[in-house]
């Protein structure tokens, strides 16, 4: 099957969006002036964790292992370019202003970077008329044709995993410490440009960062979850009862990507 595809400059890929960033990639928009965000997510990982299911793998990959209480658990943490209303790297005329330079999620679009998500035409913010069959081919049997563009989803999934282990010492640097829950919810940090640069550079260049803080804490509105989470030896609250805390918790339900963690109900984890 071929999937043909062709920019139409709509510019709705490019307003009212959290950009995926790598660390190299948020410390130039920063320099740039703009907003970067961190956004942290967590599984329980036990040590007998199924590793070699893809799902899993490909989480564990891009995350850094932390403790919750006596509970082990991984970390995603992404840092977004946080785009409201039109980018300001967006022309009048629909052009990128830093279309050489721009980042790679900019570049691969809408191709997936996830290696476990087939591209569905539906999904995504292009109009109809961008995927007619006049179009170039874009994507024949699930693969991208493009060589260049296969390179570049390459080099965003190597930066997403050599990236693991900066982003566990950015959160040492700017004192992060909690997490949603993954498939329920994520925390959002908006720290200052000039903190979070800061930070990043520390993360970088400074040796006397530590890798992960002592402990990270879960944050959920779900009773359920807060007391399954504490049974197994994690740590868990609720936002209400995070005084002074820095982030902002989104709902973030979707389908689960792991078997259950030994003890807990299918309901809770394979949602």
């Amino acid at each position: 099957m071929v999937t043909h595809f062709s920019c139409t400059r709509c510019g709705k890929c490019c307003r009212d969006m959290k950009i995926p960033l790598s660390v190299a990639e948020a410390v130039k928009w920063l320099n740039r002036g703009h907003q970067v965000q961190l956004i942290c997510e967590a599984s329980p990982w036990p040590k007998d964790s199924n590793d070699e299911d893809p799902r899993a793998e490909h989480f564990k990959r891009r995350s850094f292992a932390v403790m919750s209480g006596s509970m082990h658990a991984r970390v995603v943490a992404v840092l977004v370019a946080n785009i409201a209303g039109a980018c300001p790297n967006l022309s009048a005329d629909m052009l990128c202003g830093i279309y050489d330079d721009r980042p790679l999620v900019c570049r691969i679009y809408p191709a997936e970077v996830n290696p476990l998500l087939a591209l569905n035409p539906e999904k995504k913010l292009c109009p109809p008329e961008a995927w007619t069959t006049d179009k170039p081919p874009f994507q024949c049997n699930g693969n991208v044709i493009s060589a260049g563009l296969v390179r570049d989803i390459e080099t965003l999934r190597q930066a997403d995993a050599l990236d693991a282990n900066l982003k566990s010492r950015l959160c040492v640097a700017l004192n992060v410490a909690d997490t949603g829950l993954v498939h329920e919810a994520v925390l959002v940090y908006s720290p200052a440009p000039d903190e979070l640069l800061a930070a990043l550079t520390l993360a970088r260049d400074g040796n006397d960062v530590e890798s992960m803080p002592a402990q990270w804490r879960f944050v959920s509105d779900r009773t359920e979850t807060i007391e399954d989470l504490a049974a197994n030896g994690g740590i868990a609250m609720r936002p209400r009862d995070a005084v002074g805390a820095a982030f902002q918790h989104f709902n973030f339900k979707r389908e689960a990507l792991f078997c259950s963690y030994p003890g807990r109900p299918d309901s809770l984890w394979r949602e």
